[in-house]
Order: C-alpha cells, then structure tokens, then sequence
C-alpha cells in the first residue's frame, strides 16, 4: 500500500464512530400520503459504517452520539446493542413535549418508475446540541484505538457539530488511529446553516485531519469547492471524471492517502448497475459492475465504506478491499433497513464473483 500507509494492528476498538443516530419510517413501496402503517429503522451514516462492520464483519466497533432520554431514545438504544455496537452516549433529557429528540426520516422504497421520496424531521435534534467538551476522548481512546469516521451530515446539524467532529478527529490521530469522513454532502441540511460557502469552509478544515475521504464527484465539487470535470463521463459508472477530481482534492489536501466512492446508474427504483474505485496512494482500483435487483437502496454506500474499511484494516490489498466494500453494498440493498443483514462468507463470496445461485 505504499511507505506512508499503516493501519494500526492494536486497540481494544477497532473503529469509532462519531455521527447522529436516527430513526427512518419506512412504509415499502406505499407513500407516505396513502400510508397506514410503516417499519421503524435505526440509521445514521455513522452509526451504519459502525453497525456493518460489528454485525457482519465481527469488528469490535463502536458509536459517540446523542441520546434522549424518552422511549424512542430507548428503541434506538436497543437497536445499538443488538448491533454488537459499544455506545458512548451524552444523555439529555426529553421534556416530554418538545424535545430533544432522536431525528426522524421518512423514506418510502418506491417502485419501478416511482423513486424513493425522502424528508426529515430534525427539529430540535438532540445530536445537534453536541459541543467541544461533551466527550472524554482520552477514556473512549483508554484501550487504544485502530480507526476513527465521522461525516458530513452530522457536520452540518448545528454550528457546534463540526467542531465535535475536529476535537474527536486530532484526540484519536494522538490516539495513533487512521481517521475517514465521508463528505455526505446534503444540500437540504447546508442551506440552513450557511449554505455552500460555509459547507466548502467547514468540511475544508474537517478533511485536513483525515486520512481517508469518501465522496462523489458532487460531495467533492460542493464540498470541498473542487472543480467539476470539463468533460462529463460516458456513463456514471466511468471512474475517469472522478480520478481527475481526486487528484485536484489531493493536490488541495496532501495528507489524504484514500479516496473512495461508489458508482451507480440507476434504470429503475429496483434494476441498477453498480460498482466502486478507490483511489490509493496514487494507484486507482476499480470494482467490477454488478446489476442489482434492489429492495432497499438507503445504506448501499455506507455497506460500501464498511466493507472497504474491513479490507483495509484486515491487511488486504487496495484491489481486494474495494471489492469487499462492493460487494457488502450490492448485498445491503438486497435487505430492508439502512445496516447489514449479511455475513462475511456472503460478502466473500460475491466479492470472488459468486451468484444468486441457492447455496444448498
């Protein structure tokens, strides 16, 4: 992987993850507008990365979050635990009328011809209150530490986020642990807190602590201020574009040894063509495209990332990592919910080009 490139071998944590978790309404392929009943999901981009690589992977991970006191805190507590995920929370009190509260997202599935529709609810998020201050870092890190990730959204929540996201990044880089943020720019959430001129400034001073960038050619232009390739790929499963911006976003922030996104064109609500490229030390790694049959595409890029950082730090080559990290995502969005239902074995077996072919 190159002179500069090393994983941490030691910790009693292999990934942190620092981030807001929340809880998605699901109704399947029905609206919301027509919808009588609906499934409740544990989400957060953070926690997913965390969750996947616990569940599936059988890492020993872990979560830094927000959490209200009141009983939707409680079902998403539960969730945490039953993902193998080691929480630390800051608690804050829910005053039973207007909060804090655990962030909804309503996401129906749609069909066919019919997208998904998603729209939040993170008025008064307990997530959004955190501070510089709120977490003991050096006793999170006590045992030692192999990675740290956050992301965008949480970056975005308040004034005060990003911040949480500096200090928890330059605590576990003294720690000794590679850092990654996906980008995960939203432009809902940035229009309302200063826009894409304090987006471009904010995640700016976030990514010169990483080591590790996850973001597509969008994250990249607007958050991080790169310019757009002069020519528009084929295709968006053609890496070229990308690669051009990586080069630029690296010229910008030397320190970053990996950038990695997945790729994706969409046919229909349930028939895409997916595949990944990583960008390592220099070197540029492509998955294969797989066409997906999907039953839920929210989590594919997180299954992506967890699977990606499994290979890295397990000692795989750049090549192979990348494909783990494809093939975890193409199986997250053969399951309902945001985090992973599937085993290693499984994840092993596409990523070696395995099929649907029932496993007697």
């Amino acid at each position: 992987m190159g002179q500069s490139w090393k994983v941490p071998q030691e910790g009693a944590l292999d990934l942190v993850s620092l981030g807001a978790v929340v809880h998605r309404l699901d109704p399947g392929v029905i609206p919301f507008r027509k919808a009588v009943e609906c499934r409740i999901h544990v989400s957060g981009g953070e926690f997913n990365v965390a969750a996947n690589l616990a569940d599936c992977f059988g890492l020993r991970t872990a979560i830094v979050t927000a959490m209200a006191d009141y009983p939707i805190g409680d079902l998403i507590a539960e969730r945490v635990r039953a993902m193998g995920v080691k929480p630390f929370y800051k608690h804050f009190a829910h005053d039973g009328v207007t909060g804090p509260n655990m962030a909804t997202v309503f996401s129906d599935r749609g069909l066919g011809a019919r997208a998904p529709v998603v729209f939040y609810n993170r008025c008064n998020e307990a997530a959004g209150r955190l501070k510089p201050g709120d977490f003991n870092w050096s006793e999170i890190f006590s045992g030692g530490v192999r990675w740290f990730h956050s992301g965008g959204i949480f970056a975005a929540l308040s004034p005060t986020t990003a911040e949480v996201v500096i200090e928890g990044m330059q605590a576990a880089k003294a720690a000794g642990a590679i850092v990654s943020f996906d980008l995960n720019y939203r432009q809902k959430l940035w229009n309302i807190s200063g826009g894409e001129a304090r987006a471009a400034e904010v995640l700016g001073r976030i990514v010169k602590n990483v080591d590790v960038l996850v973001g597509n050619e969008e994250d990249l232009q607007k958050g991080l201020g790169i310019a757009g390739p002069e020519v528009a790929a084929k295709s968006k499963l053609d890496p070229s574009a990308f690669v051009k911006m990586i080069e630029q976003a690296v010229a910008k922030h030397p320190q970053i040894q990996v950038v990695a996104t997945t790729l994706r064109e969409v046919h229909s609500t349930n028939r895409h063509h997916w595949s990944a490229v990583a960008w390592v030390n220099g070197e540029v790694h492509n998955a294969p495209v797989a066409e997906l049959d999907v039953y839920d595409r929210v989590g594919g890029g997180d299954g992506f990332a967890a699977g990606f950082f499994y290979g890295l730090l397990t000692g795989a080559e750049p090549a192979e990592a990348v494909k783990l990290g494809w093939a975890h995502g193409a199986l997250l969005t053969t399951f309902p919910g945001d985090t992973t239902m599937a085993t290693v074995d499984q994840v092993r077996a596409f990523a070696k080009g395995g099929s649907a072919r029932i496993q007697r």
